[in-house]
């Protein structure tokens, strides 16, 4: 695959996404969006990959959008800034109903869109001394809105207000704390960290069994109690089905290592 705007890189069963633009820190455009909805397509589509890694070139994790590129589509009419947010909101949804799991590694500023980026993956391993987040969108008369469906999902509506609505920004210590961050690396351990946690995911967790997590979860969200376990034991019943569940069990009750 030839991108202008990424890297992409598959070794083992990880596949390594890296926003390639240092010299805009990685700010998004419409380039960088198709080209990240094409990647991940390529992650899902390869048997051999079983977690995806997210993380920025250079100094910057992702400034968010591509102020220029914003600033040239303010001719356009609302139709058309529709169909840009449109084709934005469907990357945010790609990672987050992904069926392999993503691995944010922050290795410096996650902010605004950057920063949702960071809140739509399963994990996100931040460098302690380097990463900050924030959504500064209200301070240039903008709002987060497509990304705020996913930081109310990480973090909570309360936590959620007062980021997007004083637009400031904050250490990566706030963001453990807040639930923003999974978990802190010191710098120069910020990939050996996040490529632990995709071995333990890929070697000792059901690849299967973790697509059907993450489709279960993106599924519940706005179901009645009733239609939620409705759907969940539908998923219980069939994920009781799958070889890998049957290769889980007898390798347990075997006392012998798995075989996936």
């Amino acid at each position: 695959m030839d991108f202008t705007r990424i890297a992409y890189q598959s070794i083992g069963r990880t596949a390594r996404i890296t926003l390639n633009r240092p010299d805009r820190r990685n700010a998004l455009d419409d380039v960088m969006i198709a080209e990240l909805a094409s990647a991940f397509a390529a992650a899902v589509r390869d048997p051999a990959v079983r977690v995806v890694l997210l993380t920025g070139a250079g100094d910057a994790f992702c400034g968010g959008a591509d102020l220029a590129y914003l600033r040239s589509m303010q001719g356009n009419d609302l139709e058309e800034n529709r169909m840009d947010s449109g084709r934005l909101a469907a990357l945010f949804r790609q990672i987050y109903e992904l069926r392999k799991p993503v691995i944010a590694v922050v290795n410096g500023p996650a902010l605004a869109g950057g920063c949702g980026l960071a809140a739509a993956c399963d994990f996100v391993i931040a460098s302690r001394e380097r990463a900050t987040f924030g959504f500064p969108e209200v301070r240039i008369g903008f709002i987060p809105a497509i990304v705020t469906i996913f930081l109310v999902k990480r973090i909570g509506e309360g936590r959620a207000r007062e980021l997007i609505l004083r637009g400031h920004t904050i250490p990566a210590a706030d963001a453990e704390r807040i639930g923003l961050a999974t978990a802190l690396a010191d710098h120069d351990q910020l990939d050996s960290t996040a490529l632990a946690l995709a071995e333990e995911l890929a070697s000792r967790c059901g690849p299967t069994a973790m697509g059907l997590c993450k489709e279960l979860l993106a599924r519940l969200s706005g179901l009645s109690t009733h239609e939620a376990l409705e759907v969940a034991g539908n998923m219980n019943a069939a994920a009781r089905m799958t070889a890998e569940c049957r290769e889980g069990i007898t390798a347990f009750l075997e006392k012998r290592p798995l075989r996936w």
